[in-house]
């Protein structure tokens, strides 16, 4: 057999590149990423301007008596306005990921992003369910007040329970799929620059 046809098949597959994950895919990845996060900032700004609005709505209606009831209102809506100040803080690392950014610049600004993340869903989070807890408790004590005692503290409880039940298992599953997105990316972003590297 001629020599030159003995290829060494071992020799080739060490030589062979790493496949890497495509670029493009990874682009359009973050192009997701972005999207999803601008449109859930937005959806929280309306939602909790129009919460905000409603509860003004009903202090002017309604022209509740207790002192108790007008702290708890402005608790709530101080809870909201912070947490929307701080949170649209975020606004524009989300707007700063485009296309014109090298791979070096991705990472970083996702490992920008994951700690504003991280600052928002344990910091600022729990602040916002505390005071918005006390608020909402404050509040209602004027109307529990008028009702019998079990009315009253079945509203409580089943308020709390409901608070409880946002707390304890609603907002570790939207973190949890918060972080598995940027985890995501990041990794596959380390992995390109690692390779790219190499």
């Amino acid at each position: 057999m001629n020599n030159d046809n003995n290829i060494d098949f071992k020799d080739l597959w060490k030589k062979q590149s790493v496949s890497q994950p495509d670029i493009q895919d990874l682009l359009a990845r973050v192009g997701k990423f972005k999207k999803a996060a601008l449109r859930s900032l937005w959806l929280s700004n309306i939602l909790l301007c129009l919460t905000s609005a409603f509860i003004v709505f009903i202090w002017i209606y309604y022209q509740p008596q207790f002192i108790s009831t007008k702290i708890g209102i402005v608790l709530t809506i101080l809870a909201m306005v912070i947490y929307l100040f701080v949170y649209n803080k975020l606004l524009r690392s989300y707007k700063n990921i485009d296309a014109t950014a090298t791979n070096q610049e991705y990472l970083q600004k996702l490992i920008f992003i994951k700690k504003k993340q991280q600052f928002m869903q344990t910091k600022m989070m729990s602040f916002y369910f505390v005071f918005l807890t006390i608020g909402i408790c404050l509040y209602m004590y004027e109307y529990a007040s008028r009702m019998s005692v079990l009315g009253a503290t079945l509203t409580y409880v089943i308020t709390l329970l409901w608070m409880m039940f946002n707390w304890f298992y609603i907002r570790p599953k939207q973190i949890k799929k918060q972080q598995d997105k940027i985890n995501g990316l990041i990794e596959k972003f380390e992995e390109v620059n690692h390779q790219l590297e190499s």
